[in-house]
């Protein structure tokens, strides 16, 4: 018998290598926070270490950034999720820092940019109860206010639970009449160690869903 990987079939003569990968972006979706600055602009920083639980909203970021400085002291932010079609404004915003002066860990691979959004080529959309804008033209936009923030285990990042406040999707994606999103409908922009994907065709659904399809 054969496999491919992923396959749900176990072909146990395989013997698997032990390595040591650099990052671990196993498939995480992409998200853009934005925070306010201390002059009253707004950053806008993408990243791809965030997981929910329930209305929380867990993130992991860079100690040195201008998003973790920004939350340090106003904790309200935004968290817009791409499409996978939106991959190149994201990439634009990559090597991109709000820090001015750029912290050493990124010196000669970021440079230093006060607007963001311009540069990136996204648009800023008007919150509801947060400062911080939206970006347009992401299907999904969260708005969220930071109740925690600790270092993590290495003192490298920090780890901060903010609690959502407000969903905003486009209505294309949501299931009529409901208030839940349509997982078929619904792609987000997955970062496959540092290469950009899309999701593939469904292979089933959870016990669980809501949403079940026939």
């Amino acid at each position: 018998m054969t496999t491919t990987p992923g396959d749900a079939s176990t072909d146990t003569t395989i013997d698997h290598v032990t390595i040591a990968p650099s990052i671990l972006y196993f498939g995480t979706p992409v998200a853009l926070l934005a925070t306010e600055n201390d002059d009253a602009t707004f950053n806008l920083a993408p990243m791809s270490s965030a997981w929910a639980l329930g209305q929380v909203l867990v993130l992991g970021l860079g100690a040195e950034g201008q998003t973790a400085h920004n939350l340090a002291t106003r904790p309200d932010l935004t968290v817009s999720l791409p499409s996978p079609q939106q991959w190149q404004p994201v990439e634009r915003l990559a090597p991109l820092t709000g820090r001015d002066p750029i912290p050493d860990h990124k010196q000669g691979a970021f440079r230093y940019e006060p607007d963001k959004f311009g540069a990136a080529g996204l648009r800023p959309e008007p919150s509801h109860l947060v400062r911080p804008p939206r970006v347009a033209g992401c299907p999904i936009q969260l708005e969220a206010r930071v109740t925690r923030i600790r270092p993590d285990a290495t003192d490298d990042f920090l780890i901060i639970e903010t609690q959502v406040l407000r969903v905003h999707a486009d209505p294309r994606i949501v299931v009529p009449g409901t208030q839940h999103i349509d997982p078929a409908a619904w792609s987000p922009l997955i970062y496959n160690f540092r290469h950009y994907h899309g999701l593939g065709p469904e292979l089933g659904h959870s016990f669980r869903s809501q949403t079940p399809r026939s």
